[in-house]
Order: structure tokens, then sequence, then C-alpha cells
């Protein structure tokens, strides 16, 4: 009998039934397209060793002048210069007390400390480093005291909680889970207070890793507060904590969504930790409060969005822009001899996000979309209304490649050329139908430039975190999707891969092997392309499968012997479950020569009967990298019965 080639359509299709889709395909996982065929995405490896603590919202490679590396790490918890695969702590600093402020008070046989300060301001999970401290006169010895604690609770508006430990830095007892210390506990002997030397500096206060709705009684995360209380975090922090910075030079401006601005020099050093922008010699009517910070690229002005207006320092108004002097970064207050101004958008209720691209900044609200281009001296900047029909997920869902900025709205996907067009979707209700709008805020899109994709990671229905993601592939313009945890991505440019932060608080370089690096040793990545249902005909007619010739390559496998598993199965009916299956395994064998020859399993022989049939391919192997091409089958008619 002759064989049938089997040449599918490119891309994954949810849009309609896996039978009406004949000649597609229909489920994928962890495979991508390449010229219209798929195979396995590339592996991942750690970045560093080391854990962050939170949840990572933010990622921003830069370069300093002696062309050091460094990728700015903004988590709900710290913000870390990363350097050579170490977290430096740069967070900002709120507050420093006077000497005698702060007071301990323990209880016999516990390791809490109750720490009080008349209106410290804290939140729990802030972190705070007391020095000067004497001892307490037992075990909780001065060393213990002096050092960078985490607040457990707090108690009223003057005290709060910490757990005593042993001395460590915050860095050294980081782990995938959060903090984990050595407790020590009070004796009878501990009585004293600390004396009138202690100094409590208060880093800026920690941000939620969820979207919360409202503030009363259940809000937050479980187990945050104690039970049948309020929830501790007022209006404006019931966003979860995001991040965006930029490089001012091989400076960087550092933003918390909501919150403060900060600046780092780095010619300081990684000892040094950011100030707050306002706090920087010469600073003039400075934003203290902001959504987001741009550094526009082509003019030099430091850009906040959403922020607090000059005459009303400290009262954020979250449709204004602000933009500093061109050159400067402290110089805020409009003159008739800078280029220092504001602008308000008129529509909507508040500023989403601002993406820039090569010849303009594209500015989100929450129900319009603004184009911000620079005009020069007298008005600096000019924006104009581009549309005002376009949702958004939330502030990490667009992304810029060239003039192009994609995003994912809350039931569409879009892309901004000039004009908005709603990008057409096979797999939208599938993605929409399946995703957690509690958590819309954390869908984070990447670019992958490598393979002109544009990855959009989400959290599914049954989950709070990012879990699944779906992918754009803009120069084939076709969709696949799969599971992955990740928080943020960001390509790969002054570094050699794509960076990516996973939900265990590690950083993975992408694109990098065949296998999942997020244990040690690496572990198999589990793949799958599946097709939709073929039959011959109009379904009428039974089919009798009896070879097939696979056409798979494995090139550049580091395993001398890797292989794939082809499924064939087989079912009557379209809503039917599948009556018959049969698995090949088609592998590689090495040769004696200097050169791996590709060489697969000559055929498979089969016998499968039904009125319908699908092909999947999948892997589990490890060190196995593979690429389908277009396989061949042996289909006899089978009568009608």
């Amino acid at each position: 009998m002759p064989l049938t080639k089997l040449n599918f359509k490119p891309g994954v299709n949810r849009e309609t039934t896996s039978y009406s889709n004949e000649g597609g395909w229909f489920d994928s996982e962890k495979v991508r397209f390449r010229a219209g065929y798929p195979e396995k995405i590339g592996g991942w490896l750690r970045y560093s060793e080391s854990a962050f603590l939170g949840d990572c919202r933010g990622l921003h490679p830069f370069v300093a002048l002696d062309g050091t590396k460094y990728i700015g790490v903004g988590t709900h918890l710290k913000y870390y210069l990363n350097q050579g695969g170490s977290f430096n702590d740069i967070t900002p600093i709120r507050l420093t007390t006077s000497a005698g402020d702060a007071t301990f008070s323990a209880t016999n046989g516990s390791s809490t400390l109750t720490v009080t300060e008349n209106g410290h301001g804290a939140v729990v999970g802030d972190f705070v480093t007391f020095s000067g401290a004497a001892t307490l006169g037992g075990l909780i010895t001065a060393d213990v005291l002096n050092q960078e604690y985490q607040i457990a609770s707090i108690v009223n508006t003057n005290s709060y909680t910490i757990e005593a430990r042993e001395v460590a830095t915050i860095s050294s007892i980081t782990t995938t889970s959060g903090l984990n210390p050595t407790a020590v506990s009070a004796n009878s002997s501990d009585t004293g207070n600390g004396g009138g030397s202690v100094v409590a500096t208060y880093q800026t206060s920690t941000g939620l890793e969820v979207s919360i709705q409202g503030t009363g009684w259940g809000a937050g995360v479980y187990g945050r507060g104690t039970w049948n209380s309020n929830a501790d975090v007022s209006l404006s922090t019931t966003s979860m904590r995001i991040w965006t910075h930029d490089n001012f030079g091989e400076d960087l401006i550092i933003n918390v969504r909501d919150g403060i601005i900060g600046y780092y020099d780095t010619s300081g050093g990684l000892s040094n930790r950011a100030v707050l922008l306002k706090d920087v010699s010469g600073a003039n009517t400075t934003p203290t409060i902001a959504k987001q910070v741009i550094v526009s690229d082509r003019d030099r002005h430091v850009i906040a969005f959403g922020c607090d207006p000059q005459t009303n320092i400290g009262t954020q108004d979250p449709l204004l822009i602000r933009f500093s002097s061109q050159e400067s970064i402290t110089d805020w207050e409009s003159t008739a001899t800078n280029t220092a101004g504001d602008l308000r958008i008129g529509s909507g209720s508040e500023i989403i996000t601002a993406v820039e691209t090569r010849r303009e900044i594209i500015v989100f609200t929450d129900v319009s979309l603004h184009s911000m281009q620079f005009i020069g001296p007298p008005f600096t900047f000019g924006i104009t209304a581009i549309s005002e029909n376009i949702t958004i997920a939330g502030p990490l869902s667009p992304v810029a490649v060239e003039d192009a900025v994609f995003w994912m709205g809350v039931n569409e996907f879009y892309v901004y050329k000039g004009g908005v067009q709603r990008i057409p979707c096979s797999v939208k209700d599938f993605v929409f139908s399946d995703i957690n709008r509690e958590q819309l805020e954390k869908v984070t899109a990447g670019v992958n430039s490598s393979f002109a994709e544009i990855w959009w990671f989400y959290p599914s229905a049954d989950s709070t975190e990012n879990n699944k993601y779906v992918i754009y592939n803009y120069e084939q313009k076709i969709w696949y999707f799969g599971s992955l945890a990740r928080t943020f991505w960001m390509d790969r440019g002054i570094y050699e891969f794509p960076i990516a932060a996973g939900t265990d608080h590690y950083l993975f370089n992408h694109e990098n092997g065949f296998d999942d690096g997020s244990t040690v040793p690496a572990s198999a990545i589990s793949s799958h392309i599946e097709s939709s249902q073929i039959d011959i005909g109009d379904g009428d007619r039974f089919l009798l499968l009896n070879k097939l010739v696979p056409d798979i390559t494995f090139r550049n496998s580091p395993d001398s012997n890797p292989n794939a598993i082809f499924t064939l199965k087989t079912r009557n009916f379209p809503g039917g479950d599948y009556l018959q299956t049969n698995d090949s395994t088609i592998s590689r064998t090495a040769q004696e020569t200097t050169t791996v020859v590709e060489q697969y399993t000559n055929q498979a022989n089969i016998r499968l009967r039904g009125r319908s049939f699908a092909l999947r391919v999948s892997s589990t192997a490890t060190e196995t990298g593979w690429r389908l091409g277009s396989p061949r089958l042996e289909i006899r008619p089978d009568g009608r019965r």
C-alpha cells in the first residue's frame, strides 16, 4: 500500500474541536514551531546557586562604565543588584531612628522579642536593622540584637515583634521558601531593654505577593494577620508589589508601583544602598510617589507616571505625568530655562503602565492608549490619544519589539503598530477560560527574540501564581502553549541567554541545554505535541493503520542514544474515548564514526483500527532535543462497519 505523508498546519488551534481541526495540532507542552515544524523548546539552568527573598516582579540588565554587568532584581520584599551571581541588597532606607528610640523586652523561654518604638510605621514583613544595642542580660546578647530582622507581627502603632536568632546575615539564611534562622530563646536573666543607644534602620516597606480584594476582614494572604483581625495593609497597598527601573547613564532609577522613587549610584559600590530620589543632593520638587519611572533614551529625561504634582508633593495623581529637566535626575521644577514639565491624561482613572519604543512612549490607562513623543521646547513632550477601546491585563503584560507593542488584555490579545489591532488567536478561549482573574496583575510578557516569540506567563484558574504560558510567534503568526512557573522574563542582550525568575526564587538561563535545571542534577523536560483527529473521507469509513515511518531529528542532542515516543490512537466517534493506542520508541543509535549520523528506527509495525486517529510525539528523556518532520503512515480503508 502507498504511504500517506502527514503534514500538519503549524501552530496549535483550540478555538474549535479536535475533529473539526483536521490537519492541525491540538495540544502542546514545551514545544515551539520553527519553519512550520514542531520541536522541543530549549532547557534552562540556574543563573546562580543563590536564591532571593520574595516573588520577583522586575528584572533589569545594564552595564556600568567599567564593563561590569548587573541585573536589577525587584521582589515584593527586597530590591537586589545581582553581579556575578551574588544578590546584593540595595533596598532604600525608609527611616533611621535616633539613639534610644527603640527598646526591647523578652519573655523567659521564648524567642519572641517585643520592640517598642513610637510611630514606627512598619508593616508585617518589613526589614529593620538594629545597632548600638546592649545585651538583655542572658542569652539575648548584643550580637543577637545587632542584626537585620524581618518583622513578625504588628502589636500596635508603637510596637511590633521579631524572632531572636543566632548571628547570621539575611543572605546566609535565605532559602527558596523564605528565611530559615536558628532561634535563640530568652532565659530568666534577659530583663534589660537594650540600653539607650539602640538605633533602628528601617528599609522601604515591603509589599504584597498577591493582589487582594478590599482591606477589611479576610483581605490579604492567608496567615498574614491574626484570626478575626483587620488586614494590616491600607487601601493604597492592596496591589501586589511591582518594581520598574531604568538607567540614567550607569546609575539606576528604581520605583515601587504607587510608592517610592529611588536612585542607586553605581560608583558607590555594592556595599551601598539606593537612596530616595528626593534625598539626592540638589533635588528640587522631585516626585516622591509614582506608578512607574522611565528614562527617555533619545532625549535623556526621567519620566514619572502617575505621580505627585510639584505643587502638592506627597499627594498622588494617578493620571499625571511629570518629567525632569533634560540630563538631570534632580531638577523637576518647571521653569522658563529648563525642560522640566508635566502632562495629564484626560481619560481613565489611572495610568496602568508605559512602554518605550524606538519612536515614542506608549502609555496605558485602564481604558485608553496614548502616544507620548518628544517635541522639544517649550512643551518638551506631547501626548496623543490612540484608542479608547482596549483592555490590559496588568502593568507587566505589554512588551515592545522594535516599534511594535504587544499585550494581553482582559479577553483579547493586542498589538500596536501605529494603530491598535486585535491579534487573531487560535487558543484564546483556552487561555481566558483558565486564568485566575483575581491575579491578572501577575501576567507578565517577555520577548524571546531568537525565535520571534512573545511569551505571556499567567496564573491558571486554580493557581494564585504564574504556572502557564502562551506564546505568539510574530513571524509565523501562530500560537502554542504549555506549563512553566515564571514570574518575570527578560530577553537576551548583554547576557547570552534569556533570563527568567522562577516561583522557586531562582534566576534561570533559558534556551540553555535540553533539560530542567531547577534541580541539581538537572531533570528531563517532558514535552509533547498532539494532532487533531484525522479520518478518511467524511469519517463514514473505518481505517486500518499498519505501518509508521518516522521523520524526526535529534540533532545536537548530547545523549548518544536519544529517543522520542510516537503514539497513534484511534476512536470511532468525535466525542468518544480513544479505543486503541500504539506506542513506538524512535531512537538514534551512535555510530563508530567521528560524526554522529542521524539514524532512526526504520519503521514501526502497528495495527490500529477506528474511524479516526491522532498522532502524539513526546519525550521524557534527559539530554534530548528533537524536531519533527513529515512522518508517513500506511493507511488502509477498512469498510463501513
